[in-house]
């Protein structure tokens, strides 16, 4: 097998970073709805992650914010003045909501973003992309055409897959990777991949969540897999339990955790839990010739309200030079006995996990967004690198051209009402013109055309 490596292509927290509340299901976001948000921190607690990542030996790239105000969407529902004061004034006055729908930086949390495969593991040997939908927001579901267009920038048609995003519908509602996850043995490896749902449309019988909207359909995450060409015996579809959707565990990557051979999981996770965990580690057995570490927290070490409360499970776990592996945890977990225990204890355990670091990422967690979030993890082969597009991975210098791009362009602070403030849209494009000839990415929004 060649040599590979996994990347961590981070999202770029954009200039319109607000909380708005606007994810039903996400207890982060519907709690700070309303408060006062601080972009410029926001970015620099990204960009300081990255970092972070980068000195542990983590392959590291950036992928840009979209542009926002989404002035095309008011457009849409129904706000066509020609003068965009107007447009946003009338839309702050008749659906503020819609106005916050168009002003959100969600696309920073890249790991929404797509779905992928590496080409270890499909049938025609090339690495599979497929765009998510997102269909469950409005502000998110703006997100699916220009993901693609940003993807295909990056990754070009002669070596990559990249698909669009699945039919804009309740039975396809896809949320990416934050509801897939792969185990290997190594990462150039063949490995297992696991598409986690929420929602069965064509399963009468099948339990559902009953306070908050299941984001996943199984059909989506079939329909990916048949896209990416992956071997059905690699590839394993589990119901996420609907009592953890109804806790606040809107994505699968806020309950579990998996790195190549180590995989980490709340005992609520899923559905038949008790029969997919040594299934799946049977199948990585057989595969991979090594044994699946497992760990389940037990609800008496975590309960589901601190595992949600802390995103313990948005950790990122990644492989260091030794071969070792770090956890990579937000502060929160720090402010939770429980939590706080459980990975002081983590280290002490017969586990590849030999170190842990902490984070700040504050202004994103108030959205309802952790590390493992922020990132869209892509397994390259050395030639599959050297044919992605070079201006977006990570460097000491890119990492300072963006901290002065930051500085330069973004504001301290965003109130609700400031979301009014035609002034966004020039600083917003002014912010992303500038990005695009640090990322040499020309031409890369509308307004620029």
């Amino acid at each position: 097998m060649p040599i590979a490596h996994e990347y961590n292509f981070d999202g770029l927290i954009g200039p319109t970073h607000n909380y708005a509340g606007l994810s039903p299901g996400n207890l982060a976001s519907s709690s700070h709805k309303g408060a006062v948000s601080h972009p410029k921190l926001a970015a620099l607690q990204g960009l300081a992650k990255m970092k972070l990542l980068a000195e542990l030996g983590v392959k590291q790239a950036v992928l840009p914010p979209q542009e926002r105000p989404d002035l095309f969407l008011l457009w849409q529902m129904g706000f066509q003045d020609d003068d965009e004061a107007v447009r946003i004034e009338r839309a702050w006055r008749e659906a503020p909501h819609i106005l916050a729908a168009a002003c959100s930086a969600s696309s920073m949390w890249a790991a929404n973003m797509a779905t992928v495969s590496p080409s270890s593991d499909t049938q025609d040997h090339l690495p599979h992309l497929t765009t998510a939908n997102l269909i469950s927001n409005l502000h998110r579901e703006r997100e699916a055409s220009m993901s693609w267009f940003i993807l295909r920038k990056i990754f070009p048609a002669e070596f990559f897959r990249v698909h669009r995003a699945l039919s804009p519908s309740l039975p396809c509602s896809d949320e990416g990777a934050a509801n897939h996850t792969r185990l290997c043995g190594a990462h150039g490896d063949g490995g297992i991949e696991i598409f986690t749902y929420g929602v069965d449309h064509h399963n009468r019988e099948a339990c559902h969540p009953q306070k908050f909207f299941a984001r996943q359909s199984r059909d989506a995450s079939a329909a990916i897999a048949r896209l990416h060409r992956l071997h059905p015996d690699d590839t394993f579809f589990v119901q996420q339990h609907p009592a953890a959707i109804d806790a606040g565990v809107f994505h699968n990557d806020v309950i579990a955790v998996g790195h190549r051979d180590f995989f980490l999981c709340h005992e609520r996770a899923y559905v038949d839990q008790e029969s997919f965990l040594p299934e799946v580690s049977a199948r990585f057995q057989e595969r991979s010739g090594k044994p699946l570490g497992v760990i389940q927290v037990r609800e008496d070490e975590v309960p589901l309200k601190d595992a949600v409360a802390s995103y313990l499970f948005n950790s990122q776990i990644v492989s260091l030079h030794d071969d070792s592996m770090a956890i990579v945890c937000p502060i929160e977990c720090m402010e939770h006995e429980s939590t706080r225990r459980f990975l002081d204890d983590l280290l002490s355990r017969d586990t590849p996990i030999r170190q842990r670091h902490v984070v700040d990422l504050q202004q994103s967690m108030h959205n309802g967004g952790g590390p493992a979030c922020l990132r869209l993890r892509i397994v390259l082969t050395e030639s599959e690198a050297k044919a992605m597009h070079q201006g977006v991975i990570w460097s000491l210098a890119l990492h300072e051209q963006l901290v002065a791009w930051v500085n330069n362009h973004y504001r301290d602070e965003l109130r609700a009402d400031d979301l009014r403030d035609v002034r966004l849209i020039r600083e917003g494009r002014d912010a992303l013109d500038e990005l695009t000839k640090i990322l040499d990415l020309p031409g890369l929004y509308d307004f620029q055309n």
